[in-house]
């Protein structure tokens, strides 16, 4: 393993319940070694990429309802292929060479749980998402 691969381990935070064992699928696997800790260590990222796709809608989302700033969310992540391909590459530029390589295998079964993940993760973050910034 590189300098690179390990650093990029080493900077990924622990998340107890994403567990991986033997009797789970290797798309599972990797969601839970790989994805779910990428993705929680790029969160803020996340959250500012997100602010602004949204300031560059016209920040139309801080007067919807709950609801339709979770459709906007979930519309966001999944249809706009621009957006989407742009957080998949924040994710995938935090793989190391051995997992950029499982992950090319199965690339497209491994993008839904990618993209699953990321939907939850600002939808748990709406709050953080509904504070206006000043630019």
């Amino acid at each position: 393993m590189n300098h690179r691969d390990t650093e990029l381990l080493r900077l990924r935070p622990e998340i107890p319940s994403a567990r991986v064992s033997e009797i789970m699928s290797r798309d599972e696997q990797f969601q839970n070694k790989t994805l779910r800790p990428v993705i929680k260590l790029q969160n803020e990222l996340f959250v500012e990429v997100f602010r602004n796709y949204i300031k560059k809608h016209k920040n139309s989302f801080h007067t919807y309802s709950v609801e339709k700033k979770l459709s906007f969310i979930e519309n966001a992540i999944q249809r706009d292929i621009k957006f989407r391909n742009s957080l998949k590459g924040i994710v995938i530029g935090q793989f190391t060479t051995e997992e950029y390589l499982l992950y090319i295998e199965n690339s497209s079964a491994l993008n839904k749980r990618m993209m699953n993940i990321l939907k939850e993760r600002m939808f748990s973050n709406i709050q953080l998402l509904e504070q206006e910034m000043a630019y």
